[in-house]
Order: C-alpha cells, then sequence, then structure tokens
C-alpha cells in the first residue's frame, strides 16, 4: 500500500496523511455535498410532509373517514400507501446511495493517484 492509499484506510498510520480540507474544498468532493444535499432534503420533507399528513388528518379532520371501497375507509388506505412509500423511498435511496459511492471511490482514487 502506498501512503496516501494507508492514510486513507489508518491516517495515524501513514508517512504522509492526507491532506483533508484540501479533499473537502475540492470540486469532486463539494459536487457530491451539492447532490447529496439536493437528493436528501426534498425526499426528505416528503417522507415528513407524507408520514405527518396521517395523525394529523385523522385527528383534525374527516377527509379520510370516508369509504374507499368495501368497508374500507381512505385512512386505511392511506396507512396503506406509507408502507408503499417507505419502501419505495428506501429503494430509490440505495440505488442513489450505489451512485454516491462511486463518486467517493473516484475521489479516494484521485488521492491515492496524488491528484488532490
Amino acid at each position: 500500500m502506498n501512503n496516501n492509499e494507508n492514510a486513507l484506510h489508518n491516517p495515524m498510520e501513514a508517512n504522509h496523511p492526507v491532506d483533508y480540507t484540501k479533499i473537502v474544498q475540492s470540486s469532486s468532493f463539494q459536487q457530491l455535498l451539492h447532490d447529496k444535499r439536493n437528493f436528501i432534503l426534498p425526499w426528505s420533507i416528503f417522507f415528513l410532509v407524507f408520514y405527518f399528513a396521517l395523525p394529523i388528518l385523522t385527528a383534525y379532520s374527516k377527509v379520510l373517514n370516508h369509504t374507499a371501497f368495501g368497508s374500507i375507509s381512505w385512512a386505511w388506505v392511506f396507512g396503506g400507501a406509507q408502507f408503499i412509500m417507505t419502501w419505495a423511498l428506501c429503494i430509490i435511496y440505495s440505488k442513489r446511495a450505489a451512485k454516491f459511492d462511486q463518486t467517493v471511490e473516484s475521489i479516494k482514487r484521485s488521492v491515492r493517484q496524488g491528484g488532490m
């Protein structure tokens, strides 16, 4: 293992520690942070609004008390949709996280090769 690669795994054992300030200030790292923020923030807001809508709507309105089909009310449909939404968001995030991981590996490779 060369010194930069060793530093990425255990900076304390490296002869030449990695300059993390330089990495954080690099355009590729800044782009990673920008992409993550642009992905996580809107999806988190959506999740929280969707999640808290059920208890708020059932506590303060009667809109979900109406029958959706058969003897099932819209509250049950909304509750079931929350499970589907949770699994969907988990799948979406897992796929996007794989892209983030590729970017991180690219940054690490650049550091190992002395590009940063």
